[in-house]
């Protein structure tokens, strides 16, 4: 059994990532100060300290949620279960009687194959355990608590850890608007890190909807940090350390810049939507986000896109056609908008999101690279073509 105490120089977390991102979010949680980070199915394993602990809730761009484990012990049945919550780290320190909680779970165990019945035996250790020593117990609360705590099972073994993040740190809080068919922030940030993107040479999305595969673009090249406008659940743990959390807030602060990190100015990001309301809301996002005035956004069909000067990086995400009779309606979209490529953006590099493999035909076009993404439960496809 480990523990492992937030003020400690060595913590173990897991950042929760969208699937398919794993290896783009450990490659990110290296960048960010962080040792030994390894992939594991939708999430990334990887040791810190404290202050890159709270580092990653304000820089990472990938994960849904961070999560410090604070033990792990042997569990083949549900009263291992329960005698190992009890003795798996110091209760007093992290749950007493006034603070409310919330448990969530994952995986399975002999005995323990619902997660709704094995956070109920979770909840259950803890508040008999604070009745022992106290007289008292704990209050769930399912939508704000003081405490998050996550149960994982597998292997024979269970995994606790605090959830650091609250809500989903998909979130950054510039999207009160969005389009039909958004793609989470975090999924956004994935896909163009996935790409390259540099700042250094064009990008343009001719279908950018309400905008956020490019607003993701430009706050990742002009070093706007995702987590500044939001609290997040770690400012509630006990001990915690508020100096070193406003140190990592100035330094999270002062990336933010008007130019690429070598003083070069930030190439043009432009992007092209159909629907006026929907291009409405893309303003308003990337206003909200502070980098209205690297956007060049405007309205029209994508068969009349005109690429700035390049060579530079395409992005998209068109429909998908999910519903009976729209794959038909959009064939002639996916053969319009691969006929503009071909036709205007000689030498540029275009990165589409598939979740039709039938629709992508009509490109008549071939792909270099097929990098498997889940979009919203969705089997998809980030497609790489080179323009010839």
């Amino acid at each position: 059994m480990g523990i492992t105490e937030p003020n400690s120089t060595s913590i173990s977390g897991i950042a929760v990532v969208p699937p398919g991102l794993e290896e783009a979010a450990a490659a990110e949680l290296t960048a960010l100060g962080c040792q030994a980070a390894a992939r594991l199915r939708r999430a990334v394993r990887f040791q810190t300290d404290l202050a890159g602990f709270y580092r990653l809730h304000l820089q990472a761009r990938l994960p849904f949620r961070l999560l410090l484990e604070l033990a792990q012990f042997p569990c083949r049945s549900k009263d291992e279960l329960y005698d190992g919550v009890q003795r798996a780290v110091d209760w007093s320190r992290w749950l007493p009687p006034g603070a409310t909680f919330r448990v969530d779970a994952t995986g399975s165990a002999p005995g323990l194959n619902h997660s709704h019945y094995s956070a109920l035996q979770v909840k259950n250790a803890l508040v008999d355990l604070q009745r022992q020593q106290w007289g008292a117990r704990s209050s769930v609360d399912l939508d704000d608590p003081d405490l998050s705590i996550h149960l994982h099972l597998g292997g024979g073994e269970a995994a606790l850890s605090l959830d650091g993040s609250g809500g989903s740190m998909h979130r950054r809080g510039y999207r009160a608007a969005m389009g039909l068919a958004p793609l989470k922030e975090n999924l956004a940030a994935g896909l163009i890190a996935l790409t390259g993107w540099d700042g250094s040479v064009p990008l343009a999305d001719p279908l950018c909807g309400s905008g956020t595969l490019l607003i993701e673009a430009a706050c990742m090249a002009l070093g706007r940090a995702p987590g500044l406008g939001r609290h997040f659940a770690l400012e509630r743990w006990p001990k915690f350390d508020s100096q070193l959390w406003q140190q990592e807030r100035q330094a999270a602060s002062s990336l933010a810049r008007e130019t690429l990190p070598s003083g070069d100015p930030l190439a043009p990001i432009v992007g092209m939507e159909q629907e006026p309301g929907v291009l409405d809301q893309a303003h308003s996002n990337a206003e909200a986000a502070g980098i209205a005035s690297a956007l060049e956004l405007s309205l029209g069909d994508c068969r009349d896109f005109m690429p700035p000067p390049g060579p530079g990086i395409l992005v998209c995400n068109p429909p998908y056609g999910e519903r009976i009779g729209e794959r038909d309606a959009l064939e002639p979209l996916y053969a319009d908008l691969g006929r503009m490529v071909k036709e205007r953006c000689g030498g540029w590099s275009l990165w589409l999101l598939s979740g039709n493999p039938e629709l992508t035909g009509p490109l008549k076009m071939k792909a270099s690279r097929r990098i498997p993404i889940s979009n919203g439960g969705i089997d998809c496809r980030w497609l790489h073509y080179e323009v010839r």
